[in-house]
């Protein structure tokens, strides 16, 4: 991962020292359920503890000449010790230890992530309820529909997060697994009592009918998940990108005092941080096929997956952090023009209100059919002549002879599309 889109505190994970100690807590682990049962002598587990150090250095030396990353672990942490390090990988194989460290690695980064998504989910309410009464046009294929709320549309995605916030909790406890079950899995120099002891000290569970690995379908649900987070934040930054255009202008990226837009244009301000956003997004999207082929491996075990991990745990679970974090900031410091909202709304010359008219006209005895003609009529008729939708209908004998001018105008009222908004909010709000 970039230094450049690397926060704090979820990068320290993936650090080569980090991994390692999860190695080694694994490890030790195992040894006091070994005491547990009297496999070694009491006070084993604290000689491993207070001899075993971890040099980075040392042991990517050793690597160097073993070829073998674990092993060169193993044999620097234990080279410090005296007899404790005969129990020290016992009848344990190296995917036991780093399919049951990289699950608390993964575990603690969801943590971090939730953690993140939960207050991003709070600020994207209060923005939900700040603009809950404003009018603002929707648009389907670009297109203006009728008019809605802001906050409405804020609220969606609210909902949205919801989802992943409950995905998130689910896979969490997908992940909270191990396996310390030896080669290929089949327990024949360990027994799945030690398994179960050492497990439990990390609030894990024996994963059910393992091989030599922990199977891979899980990791892929895991990173399936950060997918759908970063596609829905995605999903927001993609609006606020439309509505910051020139032409619309109904929502804008804060923008600090001495920041430039343009290397070349003074006047600009770019939705540089939703585009940011949107990049990023693709890049998490563009693991998941990565995540869905290693579930395929060869027989009890191969290690096609092992490289690829190496760059999608971390990778992944980094940009979806660094994501959740800069969406808070996007929507706190979000600009929000309601008046140019209402210009927008009368740009297409009160076309958003043709379908209360139609409605109108069927409530009155009309086809259906004959409605949706007579006022498509007009309405083609105002949009091409760039004019009043309203004006032309006053000018229908067709129309004003079924409607009266009174009755036109409370058609055209942009608050009637927000009647049932407070309370879809209070059904919303009665589910949390």
């Amino acid at each position: 991962m970039i230094e450049r889109y690397s926060l704090s505190p979820i990068k320290e994970l993936w650090d080569l020292e980090a991994k390692y100690q999860k190695w080694l807590d694994v490890e030790l682990a195992v040894i006091s359920a070994f005491e547990e049962v009297g496999i070694c002598p009491p006070g084993t587990h604290d000689k491993a503890k207070a001899a075993a150090t971890i040099d980075v250095t040392a042991i990517l030396a050793e690597e160097e000449i073993v070829n073998h990353d674990f092993i060169a672990f193993v044999n620097c942490v234990t080279s410090p010790m005296g007899d404790e390090s005969r129990f020290f990988h016992l009848g344990l194989t190296s995917s036991d230890v780093e399919d049951t460290a990289t699950s608390l690695l993964l575990r603690d980064a969801l943590d971090i992530i939730l953690k993140s998504l939960s207050d991003y989910r709070q600020v994207l309410y209060q923005k939900a309820s700040q603009y809950k009464d404003t009018i603002t046009v929707g648009r389907t294929h670009g297109i203006h529909g009728e008019p809605t709320s802001f906050g409405f549309k804020l609220l969606g995605y609210v909902a949205e997060c919801d989802r992943n916030i409950d995905r998130m909790k689910a896979v969490r406890t997908a992940l909270s697994v191990g396996t310390l079950s030896g080669a290929v899995g089949n327990y024949a120099n360990i027994d799945p009592e030690i398994e179960r002891l050492a497990l439990a000290y990390f609030d894990l569970t024996p994963t059910l009918a393992a091989t030599q690995v922990i199977a891979r379908d899980t990791h892929a649900e895991f990173i399936h998940v950060l997918a759908l987070v970063a596609s829905s934040i995605e999903r927001i930054a993609v609006e606020i990108r439309h509505l910051q255009k020139t032409e619309v202008l109904e929502a804008q990226e804060g923008f600090k005092k001495g920041q430039r837009g343009s290397s070349a244009m003074p006047h600009k301000k770019n939705p540089i941080l939703s585009e940011r956003l949107t990049g990023l997004s693709r890049m998490v999207r563009s693991m998941v096929p990565i995540a869905y082929e290693n579930i395929v491996l060869w027989h009890e075990r191969d290690i096609s997956h092992s490289s690829t991990e190496r760059f999608i745990f971390p990778d992944a679970t980094q940009i979806v952090f660094y994501m959740t974090e800069k969406a808070q900031d996007l929507l706190q410091n979000l600009i929000v023009n309601e008046d140019r909202m209402l210009e927008n709304l009368d740009a297409s010359y009160g076309l958003v209100y043709s379908q209360r008219v139609m409605l109108a006209l069927i409530d009155k005895g009309h086809s259906r059919d004959y409605s949706y003609t007579l006022v498509q009529k007009n309405a083609l008729q105002a949009w091409d002549s760039r004019s009043s939708f309203k004006d032309y209908l006053l000018k229908d004998e067709d129309i004003m002879g079924i409607l009266t001018e009174s009755e036109l105008d409370h058609l055209f009222d942009p608050t009637f599309y927000t009647r049932n908004i407070h309370s879809v909010y209070r059904k919303f709000e009665e589910t949390k």
